[in-house]
Formats: structure tokens, C-alpha cells, sequence
């Protein structure tokens, strides 16, 4: 899950207990005489949407059809629109507590499942070879619906050229890729065949959910399991969180600490099209559910899993990547500090950098269990003591955690005042408040983030920009999620459902939430406004503000100002003189042009052009796997960082 839960332990005790109280001595399966009771759940406990409206219907409709056909290969234009119908009347069907139409969809889906299959299979029988010509959009968005059957057959041979390559690329013979071919084919039309009533009910609910906003969702008693499993952190496997994208596997974050963090192979909305096991055939994934290819991505500490990723950039690169499973490292998710020297206006300065990976420890405030702020307060503290001139706060890979936590942190940067406001679905609002009236650090502060800083790291963010207290550096916006989730376990073997509680509010009045927090100083990045951020996501919730709750008693407490406030003005001088390094800097002007010219890519895979493309990455990297070749590379240090350090010693030298 993408930013982190930011779950408040008493909130969620409350909401589990409210969740207990619908449980009932009925079998253990979901029925369709469940379904009106729940989605009715659904809607009383969402924070804004409380009536299934005709557009929430409507939303609901088209999640539906996107994961029946993700390839947009099973119907044409027309009869997409005949099938959304056809849904909004099964919907309706269904709030009656009857799921004959919704079942009679499903079997047509079945039917189309299986032509499709048989059309394949004739496909890639005897003679069948590789058109190196073939050309396709990968993403069925770009691609839209089919206006005919011969556009559709065209598709879905451009399609499976391309998977064949896939597995030639991986070192299969024809013949086998031949087969593989059609054993994937099979397997989708089992994986329709087989899903039973439950599931079919277990989707309309997961696509109504979705409907309300993209953080909502029913879960499965086994995808329960899964969730419960990655809340706790003790996920053997590769540290990745995956969503479901149009059929395909997206990386959506890298897990510090995690094993795929260590080697750097991956980024953020890579897709990963194959899975195998070390010394094993692979896996297609394409079209597989998340729950199956989480599954087999995780596997036992000290094992090794390939992937084959599909990048996509000013070109698009297919390569394999191997990782060998470990258990996230705690100590690499636990605060960091070092020191740089920076050479400024003749001056030598001595700044702190302070990594955050995640905002970590017990919700409970166990003393004899590791805290992120009490490690944070006794780094700011070393700070102090070794006469560090300014703190960098690396918060640019923190995806969120504990919500106290980050009011905790950043109430060492303030005298006191509110930090963050928490409104519930019953639209109360209570501020969370500094705890202490103490400032650990008084001295120039810079917060380094980008857009995968979410949730609790955009908290704080959003807290030093409105108290004028650090200046904010990176990406043009943080991820923007602003939102809190809230577990609602239902009876036995129902599994549960995870429901939008709550939103929160920085001290100015303003959401986190669909627009993040801006960056006062921006910096080029690879990770653009059309691939990563909550307003990417669909039928993301878009919030009002509230009345300010800015506090007068930040900086100081009648004694004086005891920090330089960061004003317009400073800002401006500041933005001007990284604007005029970052335009001389190569690393810089790279990230630029290769954004200029992803900006032109018009999103249509070529076969010829992919299979050079890997020939010459082969001979470039001596024959090294991608996770080889970014091992090398680990250790070069991100222009982000540097450049972030720049704008602390300017910020430093103007504040003297």
C-alpha cells in the first residue's frame, strides 16, 4: 500500500471493535445476500461518500469491466458500452439482493476467455514465428477498446508476438515458447473458470470500494492474511510494494531495508512481466491477480528469485533481474545521520545529513522497543553537539508510518503548536498538538523529499513549510496522500474491509491529500506529474480546506525568535541560486532531455527496435544482469542530495 497506513492505534482499536460488532453465526463464505449490508457499511464508514450515487455506480461499473478485460481484448467498442449497462443493472440487481445478472456476466466472460484461448492456440500451432515487425501499445488505456474484430485479432497478435519474444528473451527455444504460450493462455481461461461465487461477489464489493476513492478496497481472508503480514514487516521476500495496473504488476515502492533496496535494480512503475524461481523455468504474470503474484515473488530468506521487468523511458528496455530474498532490515529503516563538508562563499561548513526512511517503532510507546523519534531527537542532538551549521532531513524515499511519530518529529523543530488536524468520516476535527515545548534544533533546516514522501513525511513536510521553519527541496510535489484507512474485519472467513476514515489537514488550513506538498525549490526529476502521486491514482478524493490552526507560539515563548524564519524572500534568492547550478550540472541536464523525450513517446512497443535495444545492453554491461550492473553503480551519490546540500549552505551563509 503506497504511503504508508498512518494508522492511530486508538482509532483503529475503536473501528476493530465497530468491525466485532457485525459479526454474526453464519457460515463462513460470502453470499450474495451480504453484499447489500456491506456495501451499506461501505458508505456509512467512507469519509466523504455516503450514497451510492449514480457516478459512484458508474465508477464502479468501469473498475468492473477493467479488471474482467485489463487487455481490453475480450470486447469491442460497442460492446464495452453494452456491457457497462448490462453492469448497471446487475449493480442495481444486486442492492435487491439478487446476482443472477452479475452471474450471467461472468459466464459470457468465461465464453469470450475461451475463444480467446482457441484463437492462440490456432495462432502459434505448427510454422508459427516471431514477427520481429510487430508493433503495440502496451498500455490498453493509450490503446482504448477495439472498434473491430480485425483490429481486435491485429492486437492480440501484436500482443502475443510480443510475449513470445518474452520468453526467447529468456533463453526458451521456440518450441517451448510455443508452449509456454499456450499454457498461459490456459491457465487465464482456468483462472475464470474456477473463481466461484464468493469471488464473483468478493469483486463486485473490491470494485465498489475502489469506486470511492483508491485506497478503499475489500480484502479476501487471504489477502487479510497478506495485509496483516506487511503491517507487521515481517515479509520474507524482496521488499516491494506491487499494485495491479491494467493486467500488469507496477512497482510502486521500494521498501527501505528491503532486499530490492540494497541492490537498486528497481524503480518505481517498472513492470514485472515474469516471475522463476532460481533454477527454474519462469512464471508469466501478466493478468495473474496481485494476491498470486505477491505469492510467488515472496519466498524463504536466502533464496533467490528472477524477474523479468519492462521499463518504460525514452525507450523501452526489457531486462532480467535476480534478488535474493531476505527479511526487511529493520536498522537500514532506522534514522541515519553523517556529516558533509561544504566549501560556500570561501567558508567550510559542517552540515548534517539525517536519513528518514520511515517514520518506525511501537505504537504503543514501548520504552525497550526502538522509536524513530527518540532516535531522531538523540541525532539532532549529536548534531548539536558535534557543531553542525545546518541539517539536511533526507525524507525522498519515506513512504509514511506512524502518524504520532511524525507529530512527535516535528515538534522538535517548533516551540509548540499544532502539528497536523485529523478529521473523521463524522466530520469531527481534533489538532494534534506538539507534545513538549521544546526545540531539539534551532539552527537552518532543509527537508529533501519527492514525490514517493508520503503520508506521514508530507505531515511533516506540510507542518515546517506553513510555520515558515525549513526550506523544502525536490520534487515539484510530494506523493499527496491524505488520507487514513481503517480496518473493518467482518465475520469469520469474510475478511475484511478497508475503508477511508479520515483525512488530514497541515496547519495552514490545507489537505496533504490529491496535491501533496509543494517544494519551495524544485529540482528535475525522472519520477514525472504522469506516473507517480496520489492525483495519478483514479477517483482520488480532491478535499476542501479548513480553518488554519497556525500557531503564534511556534517560534519562541517571550524569550525571542529563536529560529530565522524562512520567508518569500529568502526562498527566492535560494531558488534562484540552485536554478543557475542545476543548469550547469550534466546529471542534472540528462534527467532533463530524458524527460523531454519520454514526453514524446508515443507509447507503441516495437519488437525490432526492443530486441536491438537488448542485444546492446548485453554487450554494454559485459553480459551482467541489471542487478549486477546497478551494484556497481550503487554507490554514486544522487544529484538530488548534493544539490540539496548546496541550497543548506546557501541557507546556512544567509541566515549569518
Amino acid at each position: 500500500m503506497v504511503g504508508g497506513p498512518c494508522f492511530r492505534r486508538s482509532l483503529l482499536a475503536a473501528l476493530l471493535l465497530t468491525g466485532a460488532g457485525f459479526a454474526s453465526p453464519a457460515e463462513a463464505a460470502l453470499t450474495c445476500g451480504d453484499l447489500r449490508e456491506l456495501s451499506t457499511l461501505l458508505l456509512q464508514k467512507h469519509i466523504r461518500i455516503h450514497m451510492m450515487t449514480p457516478e459512484v455506480r458508474a465508477r464502479a461499473v468501469s473498475t468492473y469491466v477493467e479488471r474482467l478485460d485489463p487487455q481490453r481484448l475480450l470486447y469491442l467498442e460497442a460492446e464495452e458500452q453494452r456491457l457497462a449497462q448490462r453492469l448497471e443493472d446487475a449493480f442495481l440487481e444486486v442492492r435487491s439482493g439478487e446476482c443472477g445478472k452479475l452471474r450471467a456476466i461472468h459466464e459470457d466472460a468465461i465464453s469470450r476467455t475461451r475463444a480467446q484461448e482457441a484463437y492462440v492456440r490456432r495462432m502459434v500451432g505448427d510454422g508459427y514465428q516471431v514477427d520481429t515487425t510487430a508493433e503495440i501499445v502496451l498500455d490498453p488505456e493509450k490503446r482504448g477498446w477495439p472498434k473491430t474484430v480485425e483490429q481486435r485479432d491485429a492486437w492480440l497478435r501484436a500482443l502475443v508476438h510480443f510475449q513470445a519474444s518474452n520468453f526467447l528473451a529468456s533463453g526458451e527455444t521456440l518450441p517451448e515458447a510455443r508452449e509456454r504460450i499456450v499454457h498461459r493462455y490456459e491457465l487465464r481461461t482456468r483462472r475464470i473458470t474456477e473463481l466461484d461465487r464468493e469471488d464473483l461477489y468478493g469483486g463486485y464489493l473490491d470494485a465498489l470500494a475502489n469506486a470511492l476513492d483508491p485506497h478503499s478496497s475489500y480484502l479476501t481472508q487471504d489477502a487479510l492474511d497478506d495485509f496483516q503480514i506487511q503491517m507487521e514487516l515481517s515479509l520474507e521476500g524482496i521488499g516491494v510494494a506491487l499494485s495491479d495496473r491494467d493486467g500488469y504488476a507496477v512497482v510502486e515502492q521500494i521498501i527501505p531495508g528491503g532486499a530490492a533496496d540494497r541492490i537498486t535494480a528497481l524503480r518505481p512503475q517498472d513492470r514485472i512481466i515474469a516471475v522463476a524461481e532460481d533454477g527454474e523455468d519462469p512464471v508469466d504474470i501478466v493478468d495473474l491477480p496481485l494476491r498470486d503474484v505477491v505469492r510467488l515473488i515472496r519466498g524463504k530468506k536466502g533464496t533467490r528469485v528472477h524477474l523479468t521487468v519492462l521499463r518504460e523511458g525514452d525507450k523501452v528496455e526489457r531486462f532480467q533481474v535476480a534478488i535474493l530474498r531476505d527479511k526487511i532490515n529493520l536498522e537500514e529503516q532506522a534514522a541515519k545521520l553523517r556529516f558533509e563538508t561544504k566549501k560556500a562563499d570561501a567558508k567550510q561548513l559542517k552540515l548534517a545529513v539525517l536519513e528518514l526512511p520511515s517514520f518506525y517503532g511501537d505504537g504503543d510507546g514501548d520504552p525497550t522497543k526502538r522509536q524513530g523519534s527518540r532516535d531522531v531527537r538523540r541525532l539532532l542532538e549529536q548534531a548539536k553537539r558535534e557543531k553542525a551549521q545546518g541539517v539536511l532531513l533526507d525524507l525522498s524515499r519515506n513512504g509514511g508510518g506512524l502518524l504520532d511519530d511524525a507529530v512527535r518529529i516535528s515538534g522538535f523543530f517548533v516551540r509548540r503548536g499544532g502539528i497536523v488536524a485529523v478529521q473523521s468520516s463524522e466530520e469531527r476535527t481534533r489538532v494534534l498538538e506538539d507534545p513538549d515545548g521544546d526545540v531539539v534544533w534551532h539552527g537552518p533546516l532543509v527537508v529533501l523529499m519527492s514525490r514517493v514522501s508520503a503520508s506521514a513525511s508530507e505531515i511533516l513536510a506540510g507542518a515546517m513549510q506553513d510555520y515558515q521553519r525549513a526550506v523544502l527541496v525536490g520534487d515539484a510535489h510530494t506523493f499527496g496522500k491524505g488520507t487514513v484507512q481503517s480496518l473493518i474485519p467482518l465475520r469469520t472467513g469474510l475478511g475484511a474491509l478497508k475503508i477511508t476514515t479520515g483525512l488530514f489537514f497541515r496547519p495552514g488550513g490545507a489537505s496533504t491529500q490529491h496535491e501533496g506538498v509543494a517544494a519551495d525549490v524544485t529540482l528535475p526529476s525522472l519520477l514525472t506529474e504522469d506516473l507517480v502521486g496520489e492525483r495519478t491514482q483514479p477517483h482520488s478524493l480532491q478535499v476542501a480546506g479548513i480553518e488554519p490552526f497556525v500557531s503564534t507560539a511556534a517560534n519562541g515563548d517571550g524569550d525571542g525568535t529563536r529560529w530565522r524564519a524562512v520567508n518569500s524572500p529568502l526562498v527566492t534568492e535560494l531558488a534562484r541560486r540552485s536554478h543557475e547550478r542545476v543548469a550547469k550540472n550534466a546529471m542534472f541536464q540528462e534527467i532533463v532531455v530524458e524527460v523531454q523525450k519520454r514526453a514524446k513517446d508515443d507509447g507503441v512497443v516495437r519488437l525490432s527496435e526492443l530486441l536491438a535495444e537488448q542485444e546492446q545492453e548485453k554487450v554494454k554491461n559485459g553480459g551482467k544482469q541489471a542487478d549486477e550492473v546497478a551494484e556497481r553503480d550503487k554507490e554514486v551519490p544522487t544529484p538530488h542530495l548534493e544539490e540539496a546540500l548546496n541550497i543548506l549552505a546557501d541557507l546556512v551563509l544567509l541566515n549569518s
